[in-house]
């Protein structure tokens, strides 16, 4: 295992009707813009709850935060918060949501070009407003995390940013909240938190035990509670635990000290920005695929798997791999997740474009070895038609 520091200031206040904890959250005198996407948070009665709850203050909304935030919409924000002299930003939603407004909060307070806030993955940004957030959408871990991702409408790109200065203030967590998501969107949110832990852990042995431990126990709770939460009526067990395993995956905890790989991420987001794929549904389709192209130089860490999380101890090394991927396409299936190019009307003759957009934004050497070249990328693509 590597030396590493781990650091979350991220405080989450997690429960039933904890939306009215905002009063002691936020500062009495801050002046606030509330961030959310459609309107589900109006109909489900969330933003009326945020509203009574920031009581006297004065604050703002400002709606319409898409699936894949835009640059373009986010920019929008940071005029007005820029105008108004808002200075507390609360995001009321998933994770598209909590990344734009991590955007926004570092946008609003940098001299430069915005935009090179995402050219710079972060490295520009030194200051930002203090942000919290009201997760209604369990699935990227945003809402304890550093991390985010905006996509240029104008030129297709889907770009990435972390800066320590746009971590949470805080998080509220209530489970109840999940109650009226459609199935699709709790299918992608446990798709979703899979693929985050799988891309920390499966990659190569470096005695990362609690980390390996922590991660299997986690892809094993998914793999419970899954066909529940996206088959079954609301039940709060298990949405609470898909909530909190969503956010412990990507919390940085299971990361810390071992290595990443995130390809399956950085592939699947050309698929995003090309054809509009959710991208969870973008992570069904290339991480079986990059399992089973990479097989080799992830070779014990699929035995792993195998065993540890899919309890495969029986066959060959490559009867028991091979089945463990099958597994993995057969669990997001049974989500209701199509895992395959063609299901999405994709087909060979797209891959070329996909591969020269990986190439555009310099996504030639990718994985924890740097060996997913282009010639790789296009192996997973044609693997996954």
């Amino acid at each position: 295992m590597f030396n590493f520091e781990f650091y979350n200031p991220t405080r989450i206040v997690f429960g039933r009707e904890t939306v009215a904890r905002l009063d002691t959250l936020i500062p009495a005198e801050a002046r606030v813009l509330i961030l959310f996407g459609g309107e589900s948070a109006e109909k489900t009665g969330t933003l009326h709850e945020v509203r009574t709850a920031l009581g006297a203050r004065r604050f703002m909304e400002f709606g319409g935060i898409e699936p894949n935030p835009s640059y373009e919409t986010l920019m929008r924000a940071v005029a007005l918060v820029r105008q108004e002299k808002l200075d507390f930003l609360l995001a009321v939603g998933g994770g598209s949501v909590i990344d734009g407004t991590k955007f926004v909060a570092a946008a609003a307070e940098f001299a430069g070009d915005p935009w090179s806030i995402l050219e710079t993955m972060g490295q520009a940004v030194t200051r930002a407003l203090p942000l919290g957030a009201v997760l209604t959408l369990p699935a990227t871990g945003s809402e304890m995390n550093y991390n985010a991702v905006v996509t240029r409408q104008e030129t297709k790109t889907k770009a990435f940013f972390a800066s320590s200065h746009v971590f949470p203030r805080f998080s509220i967590l209530d489970p109840v909240k999940t109650y009226t998501l459609p199935a699709h969107q709790l299918a992608n949110g446990v798709v979703d938190a899979f693929t985050h832990i799988v891309e920390q852990y499966l990659t190569y042995p470096a005695e990362g035990r609690v980390q390996d431990r922590f991660a299997e126990g986690l892809l094993q709770t998914l793999i419970e509670i899954g066909p529940k939460v996206v088959n079954e009526p609301a039940d709060y067990d298990s949405r609470a635990n898909l909530m909190w395993t969503a956010t412990m995956a990507l919390n940085g905890l299971i990361g810390a000290g071992v290595p990443q790989d995130w390809s399956t991420h950085l592939v699947g987001h050309e698929l995003t920005s090309q054809f509009g794929i959710d991208h969870a549904r973008t992570l069904a389709i290339v991480l079986p695929s990059m399992l089973q192209t990479r097989r080799a130089s992830k070779h014990a860490k699929l035995l792993q798997y195998a065993e540890r999380v899919w309890n495969i101890s029986e066959g060959s090394d490559d009867a028991r791999i091979d089945l463990a991927i099958a597994q993995t396409r057969h669990f997001f299936e049974s989500l209701g997740v199509p895992t395959r190019l063609r299901d999405y009307q994709i087909s060979a003759g797209d891959i070329d474009t996909l591969v020269s957009r990986l190439e555009a934004h310099g996504m030639t050497q990718l994985g924890e070895h740097q060996d997913v070249t282009l010639a790789v990328s296009r192996q997973v693509f044609e693997a996954s038609l």
